[in-house]
């Protein structure tokens, strides 16, 4: 079993009863974010790309907690530059095993910058997470593509995390297309409603997604979804 509890926007906590992961972590100005001081108390960060409703909290929080980054390299140089000691980097289609299981790095279209300076943030990514016996993709911010099709192929995917709100990503069209590539038991949506640019119905995603197969989960900012 592991707990997934969705922070707001793509910020994810997954904890599997050992180890805490925080993905995203969009909180600091974020206006739809829910978290504890406990939740902050995380052992990984796992960051998709370098845009600053993803980036978020990432450094403060490997600073300041000793979390572990893990991110691409031009992400885990530039916060080790910030002052991180802690970072694994990673690129895309590579995979590494740790402590709570594995996370392999797979193609997402969108762009990648990093601070004020818009350095280079290197190749966005989407996150497959294997904890527990589960298998959770974490599309990060992209556009539908279809190798998404190879993605399901080559893992049985528990849950997909699919953005929906369109603007900067896939809107729920394209998301229902996604879960029609992925194949996933259980699709949970984000990226959506946290300003005017994205706005989009989640239950209009899980009706049109039931006749796939997949269940579709809405969570709340500060809720938990148990993934049995």
């Amino acid at each position: 079993m592991v707990k997934v509890t969705f922070i707001g926007h793509s910020c994810f906590l997954l904890d599997n009863g050992k180890e805490k992961m925080l993905i995203d972590p969009f909180i600091s100005g974020s206006p739809v974010a829910k978290i504890s001081a406990e939740q902050k108390k995380v052992d990984f960060v796992i960051v998709s790309h370098g845009h600053g409703d993803h980036l978020g909290d990432a450094i403060e929080l490997c600073k300041s907690g000793g979390a572990t980054l893990i991110a691409n390299d031009e992400i885990c140089t530039y916060s080790a530059s910030k002052g991180v000691k802690k970072y694994h980097p990673m690129h895309i289609g590579g995979g590494f095993k740790f402590p709570f299981g594995s996370i392999k790095l797979t193609i997402a279209h969108h762009g990648s910058s990093l601070g004020k300076e818009l350095l280079s943030g290197g190749e966005p990514a989407g996150i497959i997470v294997r904890t527990n016996g589960k298998v959770i993709y974490h599309a990060g911010d992209t556009g539908l593509f279809l190798d998404m099709k190879l993605i399901g192929e080559l893992d049985k995917i528990d849950l997909a995390i699919l953005p929906i709100g369109g603007n900067f990503t896939m809107d729920v069209p394209d998301a229902v297309r996604a879960v029609e590539f992925l194949k996933p038991r259980k699709a949970i949506p984000m990226h959506y409603n946290t300003n005017d640019f994205i706005k989009a119905d989640p239950q209009d995603f899980i009706e049109k997604i039931k006749p796939l197969g997949t269940e579709g989960i809405i969570l709340n900012p500060g809720e938990t979804y148990e993934l049995k």
